[in-house]
């Protein structure tokens, strides 16, 4: 079996790393952009089934000729580029486990995808990803569905100054994840509302006090989690910090059109995905993950709610973030599973739909468990 791997970045190379270690026999190659980080993954990993190769993704016929030399994909690039990744691994008949957050709905290429007998499983990293299996594996469980809550979010172990954030994924995509338009299902509805809407105080577990808002996490839950009266996903920061990502958004430091500077025009966009990138990557600094998923609903005639709690810890040992440890396996284990198999739906199939099936679901959450990632489960009745 032969994987491409595509992106590089602090995501995509640590599950570069956890795939050659957990099937030694597949041939693996990562793929950039950046030759040079592509070449540095590669030889970090230092096994002989692992090459590396430059690949310019906004280059369909070239990405299609590329893909056809493989029997699955994994996808790890800005949201930007994660829809043309999935068409381009339908016209290349090819299967997908993607990460990107992308602003297209994926369910749309689901005939297409079937049509080419091609399988992609689209935001299968944290939240959504790990998430959507929960409220998957929750749905299984009950005969009604009412509500399903999420919250999650990426944090230093301690607040650290001036945003009481660190970066430890893509600038662009937390900049789309600040701005992004939210949709939420409200009185059995769906509603567009603003991102970084919806501020509360919630206390995590061992962590503390925290704030939450409205981002656009629900994703494909939107669209197979039919007739439920409520459903949103907000993300967890430390106290103050969306009021302040609201002053540079005000200021002008996300638009995407050019403003000219002393003769040179300038994108405020990319300067700010530059600046994040650089001054708020903080590799010393020791990252937390905290995730709580709720689903309330009916089973057996009376209203039950199923509630699970997730937090993952920076990997000391090993020197990776929990946002690598939380997004990166999950990807390598569904992968895992394509690569067996396992996965026989065409398709897109999004991750709640393994959440759902009782067997793929035990093999994930053994995958969870195996990586140190725990997962508990709450059952309230009545």
């Amino acid at each position: 079996m032969k994987v491409l791997i595509i992106g590089c970045g602090n995501i995509g190379s640590v599950s570069a790393q956890d795939l050659v270690k957990s099937v030694p026999s597949t041939e693996i190659v990562v793929a950039d952009k950046n030759e040079k980080r592509a070449k540095d993954v590669a030889e970090k990993i230092e096994k002989d089934n692992v090459s590396w190769t430059g690949l310019d993704t906004s280059n369909h016929g070239e990405l299609v000729n590329t893909l056809k030399g493989f029997d699955l994909a994994m996808g790890f690039l800005p949201g930007k580029l994660g829809y043309g990744l999935c068409k381009a691994c339908i016209d290349a008949g090819k299967d997908l486990v993607d990460v990107s957050y992308m602003a297209e709905n994926p369910m749309a290429l689901n005939a297409s995808a079937a049509k080419a007998g091609v399988t992609i499983v689209p935001d299968c990293g944290l939240a959504p990803g790990i998430s959507n299996v929960l409220v998957g594996h929750a749905v299984g469980k009950l005969d009604e569905v009412k509500a399903v809550h999420v919250m999650v979010g990426g944090l230093p172990e301690k607040p650290v100054p001036p945003l009481g954030y660190t970066i430890t994924w893509s600038p662009e995509s937390l900049i789309d994840e600040y701005t992004r338009k939210v949709v939420i299902v409200k009185k059995g509805r769906k509603v567009e509302i603003e991102a970084l809407s919806g501020v509360e105080a919630i206390t995590f577990p061992k962590v503390g006090e925290l704030e939450a808002f409205y981002t656009d996490g629900l994703r494909t839950l939107l669209y197979t989690m039919e007739n439920v009266e409520e459903m949103w996903e907000k993300t967890l920061r430390y106290l103050g910090h969306a009021e302040k990502i609201k002053a540079f958004q005000t200021l002008g430091f996300f638009d995407e059109k050019k403003i000219d500077v002393e003769g040179v025009n300038v994108s405020p966009r990319k300067l700010t995905v530059k600046l994040i990138g650089e001054k708020l990557w903080k590799p010393e600094v020791k990252d937390i993950v905290v995730l709580k998923v709720e689903v309330v609903g009916v089973e057996n005639g009376k209203k039950t709610s199923y509630s699970y709690h997730l937090l993952d810890n920076y990997d000391k040992k090993q020197g990776i973030t929990a946002m690598a440890r939380t997004t990166a396996y999950p990807a390598s284990i569904v992968a895992q599973l394509m690569l067996k198999k396992a996965v026989k739906e065409k398709g897109v199939v999004p991750p709640e739909k393994i959440g759902m099936d009782k067997k793929l679901f035990s093999q994930f959450s053994d995958g969870l468990k195996k990586r140190g990632i725990k997962v508990s489960e709450t059952r309230a009745a009545g």
